[in-house]
């Protein structure tokens, strides 16, 4: 199972537990988020880039994560791209597999060289060598593709040039294939950064409690998040629209890498989205993340362990194709449910506060907005049964007082 196809549709299992477990909706994390981002200065990218903006997207990322920890060059989407690769049919395979092998020796050879994650030196390095590995950067990237879309690997640069001519495709060649405005991208936003919030993140911790590309160890799904730096959990987005990067899609997947970690290795305490193309770093405490959201569980142990539960009942990235599948996962959700009681809000299941008046349903105007969209796709538990109260004492009527007749003496 994977974190990213099971997030695309809302009709997934695990869309259907988070869209009703974050009763909030993304609204108010994007409304802090804007917040944060109070900068309008955007680097676009050049001309050159065109249809490669992923590409260019992939290498910056892994650029930064190599500047907090060079413990992976590679991460370990690419290196399963370049297995595949190599198994394509025809000389093209064998050829890619060869430069395959000649880039990771390359790339681990000049990462360790220029020392990218020593704190003592700058997070940039000179621009030649900056250039140099970008090249290889991008040329990583495309085998990453290969392990997330064989048709999308098939159009690549890179597969195109070992299909033309395998026996003159070498590692040369293929670092001779990325545009000047691809190259000059990827530094830009690396330039960017510099002496920028991630960079003084960078200052304050230390290589090995860094972790580039981690993944949750036991988890039933699979999912690779971009940085962990002492527990600050960071996803990079390199999208020329930064204001507008913070969709459900996106929220859901920093919610999605929060709960994946359920043996708490990383003790993540923070999550926070950096936009390569502003230089905002915008952040959260986990506590002020999950209320954002209105997650209806705020016990992060007990939401960990209810993902967990729904992992290993149904195949949770995988909309179901029939009618006992269906059932199946509706008894499931229905099972994960979590309990209201009375006196707590039927939207976030807080407590109610106590200047609300006994006899209403929400505690705040947002969940009373947020109660019509609930309860239009059945996510809106029914309403506790009300206390009850005690029975009046019966009131007895007044009991009229005999007049006094008083008697006149003579």
């Amino acid at each position: 199972m994977s974190l990213t196809s099971g997030l695309h549709c809302p009709r997934t299992p695990l869309r259907r537990f988070l869209d009703r477990e974050l009763s909030a909706g993304p609204k108010p994390l994007r409304e802090s988020f804007r917040a944060q981002h109070a900068t309008d200065q955007v680097l676009l990218p050049p001309p050159g880039v065109g249809t490669e903006a992923g590409t260019v997207g992939t290498a910056i990322d892994q650029r930064l994560r190599l500047a907090f920890t060079t413990a992976s060059p590679l991460d370990g989407a690419t290196l399963i791209g370049m297995a595949q690769a190599g198994q394509w049919p025809g000389p093209a395979g064998p050829a890619m597999r060869s430069v395959a092998y000649e880039l990771a020796a390359r790339l681990a050879e000049t990462v360790h060289r220029l020392e990218l994650d020593n704190r003592s030196m700058p997070l940039d390095r000179p621009h030649e060598d900056e250039e140099d590995l970008a090249r290889l950067l991008i040329a990583a990237a495309w085998y990453q593709v290969c392990a997330r879309t064989s048709i999308g690997f098939a159009f690549t640069p890179l597969a195109d040039a070992a299909r033309e001519d395998p026996d003159a495709f070498c590692l040369e060649r293929l670092l001779a294939l990325p545009h000047p405005d691809m190259v000059a991208d990827v530094a830009g936003q690396l330039y960017k950064t510099a002496d920028g919030p991630l960079d003084d993140l960078r200052a304050r911790t230390q290589p090995a409690d860094c972790h580039g590309g981690p993944t949750f160890d036991g988890a039933e799904m699979t999912a690779d998040a971009d940085l962990i730096a002492d527990g600050f959990l960071i996803d990079f987005k390199s999208t020329r629209h930064p204001r507008n990067s913070l969709s459900i899609r996106t929220a859901w997947q920093l919610m999605g890498y929060l709960l994946l970690d359920a043996t708490d290795r990383y003790r993540i305490d923070t999550v926070g989205l950096y936009l390569t193309r502003s230089g905002v770093l915008a952040s959260w405490p986990v506590e002020d993340f999950l209320d954002l959201l209105g997650t209806r569980r705020r016990d992060l142990t007990a939401l960990r362990r209810a993902l967990t539960e729904l992992l290993n009942g149904c195949p949770a990235d995988v909309v179901p194709t029939s009618q006992d599948e269906e059932d199946h996962i509706q008894r499931l959700l229905a099972r994960l449910e979590p309990i209201i009681p009375a006196g707590h809000c039927r939207v976030c299941t807080q407590p109610l506060p106590e200047t609300i008046p006994s006899l209403r349903d929400y505690c705040s105007r947002w969940c009373v907005v947020r109660a019509k969209t609930l309860q239009k796709k059945g996510w809106l538990p029914p309403r506790p049964p009300a206390p009850l109260r005690p029975p009046r004492k019966a009131v007895q009527p007044p009991q009229k007082k005999t007049p006094r007749v008083r008697t006149a003496w003579l």
